[in-house]
């Protein structure tokens, strides 16, 4: 199954023109290790990676 991802973290080494995600797989957590989340600012992405 295709998934597009976007995504608007230039910095980030997955970032890519169009502001697509390019990583094999996303990981996002919880706040605070909490495995529920109400609205979009409880949440996180684990895989981001500064690019250098």
């Amino acid at each position: 199954m295709k998934l597009e991802v976007k995504c608007n973290v230039e910095d980030c080494k997955y970032w890519d023109e169009g502001d697509r995600c390019i990583a094999d797989s996303i990981y996002v957590v919880g706040h605070h290790g909490s495995r529920e989340a109400d609205k979009v600012e409880e949440t996180a992405c684990k895989t981001f990676e500064k690019r250098t």
